[in-house]
């Protein structure tokens, strides 16, 4: 981990060629150690350097879908960009994370709970306590669970996409390092919090409409279905997300939700609808920073999440 903080970036390549070929790490390793240096460093709230925490695990994906002579080249290319943004930001000297003290949970609310509450009148430290309470007594998937409370709270891409990617992470590099990886979500959510209230932008609608359609729809506490969707019924739905307002969608899923649709065949059609935001974008920014691409990137986030049944929303 010091590696990925200290090497200068000129030379962090070389080094990291020499190291494979000769067998003293691997890829995961490399993945690993540069997933924790980035957390120490930035502890999620920096633009660049999240960008690269959540590029590390699809890097380690690709490497294994190429040719043995050509594997280590995603993944160079991401520790490459998470080594510059450390350097650029001061290296080890200037790490954001700190040793936390587990907060006292005390009261009948839920941690998650007491932790949104946190991130909502934007206290750092109250909000990092209370989570390292959950992540010391709780199980890491439960904890995750709890963190979700703060992630649904905004439909900002970074919240979602950070938090997924971080949990992602934990398959390769092992869940002991479940509370160090998904602080830097802690993180973010106070600092998003701090600099909406900043720039005066309203409270993020989802947090009325949620709750509203989640009890209007007899939602919370419910069994997914498991009725299928045939071809037509996807695209009928898909059909219904564009052309709709976000009230309008999200009402239109909670209903297909609550008449019992597989989440899966849902979650196709919102797929399908990210989708094409890309592909009918008409904006010069091809890059990432796109609605489209910011769409798909948070539908895929979501659906990894809901992928485990007991992610469904709180009220």
């Amino acid at each position: 981990m010091e590696l990925m903080q200290q090497t200068p970036v000129d030379k962090l390549q070389p080094l990291l060629v020499n190291m494979l070929k000769g067998g003293s790490a691997d890829l995961r390793q490399m993945v690993t150690a540069g997933a924790l240096a980035n957390a120490r460093t930035f502890g999620g709230e920096d633009y660049v350097g999240f960008h690269a925490m959540m590029a590390l695990v699809p890097a380690f994906e690709m490497s294994r879908e190429l040719p043995k002579a050509r594997q280590a080249l995603p993944v160079l290319k991401v520790l490459y960009r998470n080594t510059a943004r450390i350097q650029a930001r001061g290296g080890r000297r200037n790490e954001v994370l700190r040793p936390v003290e587990p907060a006292k949970l005390a009261g009948d609310k839920p941690g998650g709970e007491l932790l949104r509450n946190a991130v909502r009148e934007q206290k750092m430290q109250q909000a990092e306590g209370i989570f390292a309470a959950l992540a010391t007594e709780l199980p890491p998937k439960e904890a995750y669970h709890e963190l979700l409370r703060i992630v649904q709270d905004d439909t900002y891409i970074h919240n979602v996409a950070v938090a997924h990617r971080a949990w992602e992470m934990l398959d390769l590099i092992g869940r002991e390092q479940a509370h160090t990886l998904l602080r830097q979500s802690v993180r973010l959510c106070v600092k998003e919090e701090r600099d909406r209230i900043k720039r005066g932008w309203p409270e993020p609608p989802i947090r009325t409409v949620l709750p509203k359609l989640l009890d209007q729809h007899k939602l919370v506490g419910r069994k997914l279905g498991r009725r299928k969707a045939d071809d037509a019924w996807v695209l009928q739905m898909n059909q219904t997300i564009n052309k709709s307002t976000q009230e309008q969608a999200a009402d239109a899923v909670a209903a297909a939700l609550a008449e019992g649709m597989d989440p899966e065949a849902v979650g196709e059609a919102i797929s399908l609808a990210a989708n094409q935001l890309v592909l009918r974008s008409t904006s010069s920014r091809t890059h990432g920073n796109s609605l489209g691409v910011h769409g798909s990137d948070a539908t895929n986030a979501w659906r990894n999440i809901a992928h485990d049944r007991r992610c469904l929303p709180h009220a």
